[in-house]
């Protein structure tokens, strides 16, 4: 049975990740749970997500092209106008694809 040493590591290392990502998630509950519900620190955690993706989205802007710059611009003036992040979502996302296939 030279096959069984192979599947056996393959379980391990499923059992091994879904093991990392339960802890992962239990830790962020746990951690979110104690987490201020008000304050400064309240008001810093809530603008955090907005933070993230201005910064990925900086970083991705000065690498891009011509299709990556075009798409942003469309995806902010959707914003401006709609304010609704779907929309906006889903107009950059169109934005890229079509711009990629024109530039």
């Amino acid at each position: 049975m030279r096959g069984c040493g192979a599947m056996d590591e393959q379980a391990v290392t499923i059992a091994g990740l879904a093991l990392g990502t339960f802890a992962i998630r239990l830790g962020g509950y746990l951690l979110g749970a104690r987490m201020p519900a008000t304050g400064p620190w309240e008001r810093v955690l809530r603008a955090l997500p907005g933070c993230l993706i201005a910064a990925l989205l900086a970083t991705i802007l000065v690498q891009a092209g011509p299709a990556e710059w075009g798409a942003a611009a469309v995806s902010l003036a959707v914003a401006l106008l709609s304010r609704n992040l779907p929309l906006t979502m889903v107009a950059g996302v169109a934005a890229v694809y079509l711009l990629r296939g024109l530039v």
